[in-house]
């Protein structure tokens, strides 16, 4: 059997995270001790890597046991309280918040009146927007949430930069359909370009092969976000985190397999799962092949 597998070119780190992991490197290699405000990627094999490197992550109780050390701001961003924290404890932050986010909190700080935030309730980068719009901001995560929305009073709606944006259009739609005035209604819309593309081109690529492994940490929301469009566009879908958990019965002879993952999954963890596909389907054809022969000389 023909072992065909193909990575997703698309898949991988969204150049916010590459920015901030490139960033904690530069500055692993300088003298004192480095820590990150929450993990600074949802995935436990980058994770251990950096680790070992010396990146050490925190919450922001420890942190505010910390002093006269250096803190990096992970892609996701941060309330203003945060900033607050580290000048009253003497703390050196490297702001590494992604562009695209920065831009959207700033967004939302000018913006006046009610804000609606479509995004998953307690997500990191949704606290960052959350404290950026001073208490006017509901945060909506799906829609049996939209009641929370004052449907008589104007409204500016924003997206957590990663979410799916067919799941936006809805939410948007049906609070424009309860609004007593639908012009009232100001769609921002904030959702990441890279990501929203991704979303297209991912469903393409999981419609294109027989079998889908998406490889994502288990904490990561763009991941299980990712990981379902796959599912909706091909049943034969697998979410794993590590090699160990990919189990052979998935696989049938002359499948095509491809292997993608989410903003949070890094490249060379793909490639590590192409490769391992490769030779442990190689050798599990093999050794199904010599038992058959075996297996039938047995009988004379």
């Amino acid at each position: 059997m023909r072992v065909n597998i193909e990575i997703d070119k698309d898949s991988g780190f969204c150049n916010g995270v590459v920015r901030a992991i490139r960033t904690a490197e530069q500055n692993l290699s300088n003298p004192g001790e480095l820590y990150t405000l929450g993990a600074i990627v949802h995935n436990n094999s980058e994770l251990d890597r950096l680790g070992k490197k010396g990146l050490k992550v925190i919450d922001l109780e420890q942190m505010s046991k910390l002093s006269d050390t250096t803190v990096l701001i992970r892609a996701h961003g941060e309330p203003p309280s945060t900033y607050e924290l580290a000048k009253e404890r003497n703390i050196n932050l490297i702001d590494c918040t992604c562009p695209v986010v920065l831009q959207l909190q700033k967004k939302i700080a000018d913006t006046s009146g009610q804000i609606v935030i479509f995004g998953k309730i307690g997500h990191a980068e949704v606290n960052g927007l959350v404290g950026r719009a001073e208490g006017r901001a509901v945060v909506v995560e799906n829609l049996s949430q939209i009641n929370k929305v004052d449907f008589s009073r104007p409204v500016n709606i924003f997206s957590q930069t990663t979410k799916d944006p067919d799941e936006f259009e809805q939410v948007c739609s049906k609070i424009r359909e309860k609004m007593h005035d639908p012009a009232q209604l100001t769609v921002h819309n904030t959702i990441c370009r890279q990501v929203a593309q991704r979303h297209s081109r991912l469903s393409a690529f999981a419609r294109n092969h027989n079998v889908i492994i998406f490889v994502s940490g288990k904490d990561s929301s763009n991941g299980k976000v990712l990981y379902e469009l796959c599912k909706q566009n091909n049943e034969r879908s697998y979410n794993i985190q590590s090699l160990k958990e990919i189990d052979r019965s998935w696989f049938k002879p002359g499948d095509s397999i491809g292997v993608c993952g989410a903003t949070s999954t890094p490249k060379w963890q793909l490639t590590s799962c192409a490769r391992f596909l490769k030779i442990s389907l190689k050798n599990y054809i093999c050794s199904k092949f010599y038992s058959i022969i075996y297996g039938n000389y047995s009988r004379f």
